[in-house]
């Protein structure tokens, strides 16, 4: 298949068959080949590299991600070179090298010296990365971040029904580090790929997978305390144990906003360039990265505050972000915060909603769709900004396009802070341990429910996705606290819901957006109000239709 030519840090992984220029598998009747592709957005190193990367063994690397940690490296130099150094010396050990990575990863590796082939990303899926099975129909096998444009567009990126049966195309790949190692068959007309699947190597991967929470359900004695430590801290401000964890939380955050921005070689120099954008809504999440980035952030760069609306100035993620940097504004005076209000019509993006298509293909709700819209349109960033003037009333509104490369995205604060109002449900229904399953299952189902979806459509438009809330260490700090440290269901909307980044947003000085009720982007927005109106006629109707859920059919 054509595959786009989407922009990516590092790379549209793809590997098939029957192509030039590729590796070739053959004996004497029977031939095949590899084709790996790169397309590249460097953020790292000082000399232009061009992907795949291909050393002097012959060993082949395509990769996507970015090592945080766990590997060592220099600021001047590109992660994908000294990984492949580091891939080549391990030999066989290929999985203990993954499992060193901290920072999120999609890989596609050529082994020439046992003809192997390595692929997979990191145990959260925060890199895209798709996979197509041979099938009697189609018997390449394919690895590719993104489907191709025509996919969704000719049919062969959705779903075939035979009878009963369900097939696609296209599958996120499962999160893990495979291999295939080939040969012939008996008869040596075949080419044969035996896959495997390798355990992580690292025990805090496994760890972190399972997802455990020693600490669920508080004893009487547990709430009461937490119930005192609130009290004392809204009378005078003491120190308490709840205040103690939201500054764990909150230092944790700060090193992980501070891993995902720092500046290296690349950017010197530039003082001109804003750097790092932000996914704002104005809501907790954002605003609290926002915060961040500004403690994390040399403050001689502008940072800009993406946000959409399908409502123009009257959708509640724009009022809010008006509302967000004025508070930005009084916390950190010295910077310049740029807010880039991004408008939409729906009925007009006509070319728009088939790339969206194309890019969440496996993902094929209208959900998906609204979600994933609001999301290529806010990191386009093309939109508009209110030149700064002495005269509030005479600011004008003035075309901008934002040109950063890195998008904080708050993705992961929900899932692991009881933000859904499914949470509230769970807890209402069956208590801490019932909440505690649920929030589980949305950690352990967010590589295919949303980062891959998020990460493709973000890259699409040349900018690199990072999610501070699903660093290594936040994880596993917000795990070891207890649950009902994290939230409190028991309080309404706006108040307990995420009750541990709420004392995080107060600790930045954030206190007005400490109190504010969760929205998720679809609605905020308003593109799931549009998206109803357009494809069930309205809201209503869209409701009794259960319409998040509904697939959509491709034009």
């Amino acid at each position: 298949p054509k595959l786009p030519t989407c922009a990516q840090e590092s790379v549209i992984l793809s590997v098939f068959e029957a192509t030039e220029g590729a590796y070739n598998l053959e004996n004497a009747t029977a031939s095949g080949e590899l084709h790996f592709i790169g397309s590249t957005l460097q953020l790292r190193g000082t000399s232009p590299i061009i992907q795949p990367l291909v050393d002097s063994s012959g060993n082949i690397l395509a990769y996507n991600g970015e090592v945080f940690g766990g590997i060592e490296l220099s600021s001047y130099d590109n992660d994908t070179e000294v990984l492949l150094k580091s891939l080549e010396k391990a030999k066989a050990l290929v999985p203990d090298i993954l499992s060193k990575i901290k920072g999120p990863w999609a890989i596609i590796y050529w082994q020439e010296s046992s003809r192997t082939l390595w692929f997979g990303k990191d145990a959260f899926g925060r890199r895209s990365l798709l996979v197509h099975w041979p099938t009697v129909e189609d018997p390449r096998f394919l690895l590719s971040s993104v489907s191709p444009a025509s996919s969704v567009a000719n049919g062969s990126g959705l779903d075939s029904e035979n009878g009963d049966s369900i097939h696609r195309f296209w599958e996120e790949l499962p999160c893990g580090v495979y291999s295939m190692s080939f040969g012939f068959s008996e008869s040596g007309l075949c080419i044969c790929g035996e896959v495997t699947k390798h355990e992580w190597r690292n025990n805090m991967w496994k760890e972190l997978i399972e997802w455990e929470r020693s600490l669920v359900v508080p004893r009487p004695e547990d709430l009461s305390m937490s119930s005192l430590s609130k009290i004392q801290e809204e009378k005078d401000n003491a120190l308490s144990t709840s205040s103690g964890l939201a500054q764990t939380v909150l230092f944790v955050l700060k090193e992980s906003v501070r891993r995902r921005t720092s500046l290296h070689s690349i950017f010197q120099g530039e003082t001109e360039v804003v750097p790092v954008a932000v996914l704002f809504s104005g809501g907790l999440d954002s605003m609290i990265l926002a915060a961040l980035l500004d403690q994390c952030l040399d403050p001689k760069y502008e940072v800009d505050l993406l946000n959409v609306s399908f409502d123009g100035p009257n959708a509640p993620d724009r009022i809010s972000a008006k509302a967000g940097i004025k508070e930005l504004k009084m916390i950190a005076p010295l910077r310049r915060w740029k807010l880039v209000e991004i408008d939409a019509d729906l009925p007009k993006l006509t070319f728009e909603t088939k790339r969206v298509m194309s890019l969440i293909n496996p993902a094929d709700t209208y959900m998906d769709l609204n979600i994933g819209t609001a999301l290529w349109l806010a990191s386009r960033g093309d939109g508009w900004i209110h030149e700064e003037s002495d005269n509030q009333e005479d600011s004008q509104r003035v075309r901008y396009k934002s040109d950063a490369r890195l998008l904080l995205v708050g993705a992961g604060a929900d899932e692991q802070c009881a933000g859904y109002g499914r949470h509230r449900t769970k807890y209402r229904n069956g208590s801490w341990t019932a909440l505690d399953q649920e929030m589980k299952l949305d950690m352990q189902r967010i590589w295919k429910r949303n980062l891959g979806r998020d990460d493709r459509c973000i890259a699409d438009n040349g900018k690199e996705a990072r999610f501070p809330f699903l660093d290594e260490d936040v994880i596993k700090t917000l795990l070891d606290i207890p649950l009902w440290e994290i939230t409190d269901l028991e309080q309404p909307s706006g108040k307990g819901d995420k009750k541990i980044l709420r004392q995080v947003a107060k600790l930045l000085g954030l206190h007005e957006v400490a109190k504010m009720p969760k929205r998720a982007i679809q609605f905020g927005s308003r593109i799931a109000r549009e998206s109803n109106r357009k494809n069930f006629g309205s809201n209503r109707a869209a409701n009794q239709a259960s319409a998040g859920s509904v697939r959509f059919n491709a034009p």
